[in-house]
Formats: structure tokens, C-alpha cells, sequence
């Protein structure tokens, strides 16, 4: 069954706020019990020495009860913001602290090599940013994981197990379901859920401190000191309330994890239309020794996050996956219960890319269609078909092998970048090359020159993918070398005074990832749930877009009026051509960027009826239509055909 990507997102922000208002209750009863454990430790303190009573006018002091809650409060939302202000650092940090090794770009190991074919395939398949893949050597369990606050920092991690056992065709129904938790807004949620279970697993961690404080100290030993038995006694009734809290919690996050695992093998299958690809990985894992299991002791907090079941030994109300069985029915119902028995593990030979067949396809079905056009396009945000991925194995193919071994590792990866921003015109290129010469990093104004040729043979639609490719190399640059880069970077585009469309793309999807990767932006957070709350920017949008496609300003205009008619907004004119430049365009996405799921829906079907008015769209209007959607955080897969001819309803 189809997902919408749009809908994905609000119910990613929806089920964010049943997590939160479910934790709030937990938090709330956590409150009410330390209340009434503390209350009861000052009765017992301010009893009538004679008569032995409690004085329960020490129980019912307000300043006592407020004391309590702000406590609780404090530790649980404290150590939540503490812990989810850890992982800042997006995907990188939890890979880390889960054993991960980053894979060089450039390895030639041929399973390291397999794997990051795979991920480079569904990223640009999907138009996603290529995610850093990280392995996790120690781990012969078969298991994957994608881990960050956004898809700018996301990062994929791979057991050894997996990477060497799984197929090509199982490993690709694995990295697509991973890719499904990246486009749905599953990744924000999981740290999240890590957050808040650490705060409320404080509460039980201090109690436990104040108990094997107690005990040390003799307070359950000696007759004299009777005064620490009510200390001992609220130590232990905290450790209680905290574990209990934890225990809560887990039973939450396994709710809310097996539901979004349904979703992303439903995802998996949509992506490749291969159901054998990750019901194979599934079926693997059941007949395997060490099935899906993780035992990095970080595994437990981040056993939602997983492919498979990380952790063994809990039944099946704490589970954060459902059975395997159930999986693998939903995926293949012809199934017939059986695992295989794997006596060894798979050869780890690096599945070429070749043929559609030979990377899961069905022949058929993918060769039927020339592949999707634009009006197409908005409904297959998020959603990449097997077209997209048959495209983007075929584009990695064709690609020169030096500018290939150039993207995977860091200086090739700024000069290819640079490469890329080469003016054809010979002036404004000698200037760019004068600033490179003086201003690049060692080594990579000469690895510039060598990649120019083979990047001036490039087909235009190719350009953005290979500055897809080059993300991850870019990202393991340090701060000075990223800020030269990106000095540099504006300086090539500056030079010949005049910044055209690839130009402008480039710039702002490279800065965006900068900025992301090294934690200097976080996700936008929705703040406009109206069309008509951002009514000023879609005009100034869709007047760009208008400009781009048609030379003539009656052309223009019924263009402008044509996209703005899907908005169902008070009717508006067309702006002048002066206030449709660049940095008004960059303002305008920014503020889109920070609309509701519906309302960014609403606008890219106004974008694509603004560019479709003339019923012709060129390559660059494709293009630059892929970028605005990136730009307001809307991964939209590669549109198939460079110029596309809508059919009129007549014909």
C-alpha cells in the first residue's frame, strides 16, 4: 500500500506529541509518587516522640509538595534535555556510541564497497542527501540502523554480520527500509524517545544512590541510628517509582516502534517492488545463530532504532519489533514458515551494479514505463519507484571512475565541487581558477584541473547527483578546512558576477548539509499551518519560477496565475521581475521551510502547475524544482526524462 510522504510527516509530528503527552502522564505520576514518598519521610521524621504519631501538618506543607515536584520535574526533564542535547551531534554520535567505524568513501574492500553502492543508489533515488554508512565490525548479528535529528545529518550503520551475509538484493531491502525511517521523520522521534527514557531512569538511578548510600553508612545496621531507616526506606521507594517509570516507558517506546517497523518494510517493498529483497533479510535472520542480535551495551536505548530485535531476553510486550514471522507474512504471504539453516555466511563478493535484474527488479514492471513525469512529482516525494533506483544504478555506472574514486574521499570530493562551479567562459573561469590557485587547500587546486575535463562531459541532470555522492567525504572535513571550502565556494560563484540556477542550487543544498552535518542548524520546527500565513513567500516562489520558464511577460503571468489557483488563496498578480532574485528567494524558502507538511504539499502542486502552464518543462525547470523541494526539506526523486511534453486532455 502507498504512502503519502506528507501525511508521513504529520503523523510523525502527531505521534511526537502522543509520545510527549503519554511521558507528561508518566512524568505526572512519577511527581505524585515522589510527593508522597517524601511526605511520608518528613511524617515519619516529625513524629510526636511520646505518642509515636506522624504530624501531618508537615506532610501537608505546600512548600514540601512544591520542593518534591520541581525535584522530579527537574531530574526527569533535566536529564531528558541533558541526554538529547548528547546526541546534538546527529546519526555520527549514536553510531559511535554503538560500536560504528566510519567506512572510507575509498575503500576497496569489495563488501564495504557493495554496501555503499547500495546507499549511494537509494540516495539519489529518492534525492535524499547521501548518508555516512558506518560498520559495525564487532556485531556478527544481522542488523542495520539509521540514526539523526534530520536527513541532513543522518547516518546509516551496518553490522558486519549483515554486510557479509545478506545478498545484494536482501541488503538493498534492508538499506530501504532504513531510508523509509529517514523521508517518514522516524529518527527525530527515536532520540527523543532515548531522551525522556533517560530522564525518567534518572529518578530510579538516584534512588538507588541513595540507598547504597544508606546501606553503606550503616542506616539498616545500627540500633543508634534509627533516624536512616525512613532515608533507606525513601531511597528504595525511589528506586521503585523510577524503575517502574522506566519500565512504563519501555512499554511505550516498543508501542510505537513495532508500528513504524510495519510501515518501513511496507515502505521497503514500495521503494525496490522487490518483496523477496527484505523478506529474504528477514528470513535470514530467523536461521541465523546469532539472528538480529547487537551486543554493544549501548544497544538496549538504541533498540528501537534497529533493522531487527537488538536485544534478547524480553518478552514479547517489551519487544520494540514485531515477530519476525508476522514481518516476513505481511511482506510474503505465500511464505511457508520455514528459515534456512546458514552454515556459512555470504562471500561478501560486491554486487556490481549491472543489469535491473541483477539488483532486484522486476524486469517487467520496471522496463514497462519510460519512468514518472512531473505532474507525478509531488506524489513521489519521499517515495522513490524502482525506476528511481534502475536510474540512479545506472547513473553510479556511467559516471568516469575518476570522478567516481574522486568523490569518496576529501580533497577530491572539494575539488570535484569546485570542478563542478567551472565557468565555460574563459575569462570568469581564469579568475576562478587565479582564487583557487592561491586560496585552496594544498594539493586540491591541482586535483581540480585533473577532474575538469571528465566533469565538463557530465550530463547536466547529473551534476547535482554527483554533489550528492561527494556529502559524505565533505562532511569529515575539519572547521577550517569547511569554512576555506565554503569561502571558496562562493568566490566560483561570484566570479563572473552572475549566479545562475545550478549555480544557486549547488550553494544552498551544499550549505544546508554543511550547516546540518556540523551542528549548526538543527530541523526546522513547524511555525506557519496556513497557505495564507506564508502567502508573501509562495508569490515570490512562484513569480521565480514563472520568470525561469517564460521569457515573455504575458507568458509569465498566466503561468503565476495557473500555480497560484491551486492555492485557493485571494487572487495576487504576478511581482515585478526585480524582487524575484536570488536572496528573495532564499528568504521565501526559509519561511517555507517552516510550514506544515500540508502546506509544503500545497506548494510544490502550485510550483509544478506554475512550471506546467506551457504544458513543456525543460530540464532546468525539472532541476530547479527538485532543489526548491530539498530546500523546504521535501527529498524529491530525480525527475526520469530532461524535457517532458504533458499530454493535453484531448490527446
Amino acid at each position: 500500500m502507498a504512502t503519502d510522504f506528507f501525511q508521513q510527516q504529520d503523523a510523525a509530528r502527531r505521534g511526537t506529541t502522543r509520545l510527549v503527552v503519554l511521558f507528561a502522564l508518566a512524568v505526572l505520576a512519577i511527581v505524585v509518587s515522589v510527593e508522597l514518598l517524601l511526605a511520608a519521610t518528613m511524617g515519619f521524621f516529625g513524629r510526636d516522640p511520646e505518642t509515636n504519631e506522624i504530624d501531618w501538618t508537615a506532610v501537608a506543607d505546600p512548600r514540601l509538595l512544591i520542593l518534591a515536584a520541581l525535584g522530579a520535574l527537574v531530574v526527569v526533564g533535566g536529564g531528558s534535555l541533558y541526554k538529547i542535547a548528547q546526541l546534538r551531534g546527529g546519526g555520527r554520535v549514536i553510531a559511535e556510541e554503538l560500536g560504528g567505524r566510519l567506512v572510507d568513501g575509498s575503500t576497496s574492500d569489495p563488501v564495504e564497497r557493495k554496501l555503499l553502492n547500495v546507499v549511494e543508489e537509494m540516495a539519489i533515488a529518492s534525492g535524499a542527501s547521501t548518508p555516512p554508512v558506518y560498520m559495525m565490525d564487532g556485531e556478527a548479528g544481522i542488523n542495520a540502523f539509521a540514526a539523526g535529528f534530520a536527513p541532513q545529518d543522518a547516518v546509516i550503520g551496518v553490522t558486519r554480520g549483515a554486510a557479509t551475509t545478506l545478498d545484494r538484493d536482501e541488503l538493498q531491502g534492508v538499506i530501504a527500509h532504513e531510508f523509509s525511517h529517514i523521508l517518514n521523520g522516524d529518527m527525530r522521534l527515536n532520540i527523543r524517545l532515548i531522551g525522556l527514557l533517560h530522564g525518567i531512569f534518572l529518578i530510579g538511578m538516584i534512588g538507588y544512590f541513595v540507598l547504597r548510600m544508606s546501606l553503606y553508612t550503616g542506616g539498616g545496621r545500627s540500633r543508634d541510628n534509627k533516624g536512616a531507616l525512613p532515608i533507606l526506606a525513601f531511597g528504595a521507594g525511589l528506586a521503585v517509582v523510577g524503575f517502574a517509570g522506566t519500565f512504563f516507558g519501555n512499554l511505550i517506546k516498543a508501542a510505537v516502534s513495532r508500528q513504524r517497523e510495519f510501515l518501513a518494510d511496507s515502505s521497503a517493498v514500495q521503494f525496490t517492488r522487490h518483496p523477496g529483497g527484505i523478506a529474504g533479510a528477514l528470513r535470514k535472520i530467523g536461521g541465523f545463530a546469532t539472528g538480529s542480535k547487537v551486543e554493544n551495551p549501548n544497544a538496549p536505548q538504541a533498540s528501537h532504532m534497529f533493522f531487527g530485535r537488538a536485544t534478547s531476553g524480553l518478552s514479547a510486550m517489551f519487544s520494540t519489533h514485531p515477530p519476525l514471522a508476522e514481518r516476513i507474512r505481511r511482506i510474503d504471504p505465500s511464505w511457508d514458515g520455514e528459515f534456512p539453516e546458514l552454515a556459512e555466511t555470504g562471500d561478501g563478493a560486491p554486487g556490481m551494479i549491472g543489469s535491473p535484474g541483477a539488483a532486484g527488479f522486476a524486469g517487467a514492471e520496471a522496463g514497462a514505463s519510460a519512468g514518472p513525469d512531473i505532474s507525478n512529482a509531488v506524489s513521489q516525494v519521499g517515495q522513490p519507484s524502482p525506476a528511481h533506483v534502475e536510474y540512479a544504478a545506472a547513473l553510479i555506472d556511467r559516471l568516469p571512475e575518476p570522478v567516481v574514486a574522486a568523490a569518496h574521499e576529501p580533497y577530491g570530493a572539494r575539488a570535484l565541487v569546485y570542478a563542478l562551479l567551472l565557468d565555460r567562459n574563459p575569462e570568469p573561469r581564469q579568475v576562478q581558477l587565479d582564487h583557487l590557485e592561491a586560496a585552496a587547500d594544498d594539493g586540491v587546486f591541482e586535483e581540480t584541473l585533473r577532474l575538469a575535463p571528465f566533469v565538463e562531459q557530465l550530463d547536466p541532470g547529473m551534476r547535482l547527483p554527483v554533489l550528492e555522492i561527494t556529502l559524505p567525504a565533505l562532511r569529515s572535513l575539519t572547521s577550517r578546512q569547511v569554512q576555506r571550502f565554503q569561502e571558496n565556494v562562493v568566490e566560483l560563484v561570484e566570479a563572473d558576477e552572475v549566479i545562475d540556477l545550478f549555480e544557486w542550487a549547488l550553494q544552498r543544498i551544499l550549505m544546508r548539509d554543511m550547516q546540518a552535518s556540523f551542528g549548526r542548524s538543527g530541523p526546522t520546527r513547524v511555525r506557519r499551518r496556513s497557505a495564507a500565513a506564508v502567502q508573501s513567500s509562495l508569490a515570490v516562489l512562484l513569480s521565480t519560477l514563472a520568470y525561469v520558464g517564460h521569457r515573455q511577460r504575458q507568458a509569465a503571468e498566466t503561468a503565476f496565475a495557473a500555480g497560484w489557483r491551486v492555492l485557493s488563496l485571494p487572487e495576487r498578480r504576478l511581482l515585478p521581475h526585480e524582487a524575484c532574485g536570488f536572496a528573495e528567494l532564499d528568504a521565501a524558502l526559509v519561511e517555507l521551510d517552516r510550514a506544515a507538511p500540508q502546506v509544503k504539499k500545497q506548494t510544490l502542486d502550485a510550483a509544478v502547475a506554475c512550471i506546467a502552464a506551457d504544458r513543456h518543462v525543460t530540464a532546468d525547470e525539472a532541476e530547479l524544482l527538485r532543489a526548491v523541494s530539498a530546500l523546504m526539506s521535501c527529498p524529491m526523486p530525480p525527475i526520469l526524462i530532461g524535457t517532458l511534453r504533458l499530454p493535453s486532455s484531448s490527446e
